[in-house]
């Protein structure tokens, strides 16, 4: 029973990180860069040890998804990018939500 208690606690952890609202002010596109139309969000699997691994591994899934829309996106130049992590007692799981912009074609 403490295993299906453990991993509701997990679950309502998840739900709660992620029903924050996003900010309500989208800032402008990066001088010289157009934006998609929608933010992304990546997560990565599962719990990680550290939280740098989980903000990690939510960059890379965020950004797997950026490059389906733009080839040349990156995660240093989204707009309006944001990282929220949550924790269970020693691990971590992160969401990397940002809207994929790339530099304007020539």
């Amino acid at each position: 029973m403490p295993k299906i208690a453990s991993m509701s606690h997990i679950i309502l952890s998840v739900a709660a990180a992620m029903s924050v609202p996003a900010p309500a002010a989208q800032s402008a596109p990066p001088k010289g860069f157009e934006c998609h139309d929608k933010a992304l969000t990546g997560s990565g699997p599962g719990f990680k040890s550290s939280q740098e691994e989980s903000e990690e591994a939510a960059k890379v899934d965020w950004l797997e998804k950026a490059k389906a829309i733009y080839a040349d996106a990156d995660w240093n130049a989204a707009k309006d990018p944001l990282m929220q992590c949550v924790k269970q007692g020693l691990y971590s799981k992160c969401f990397a939500t940002g809207i994929p912009c790339r530099p304007k074609p020539e």
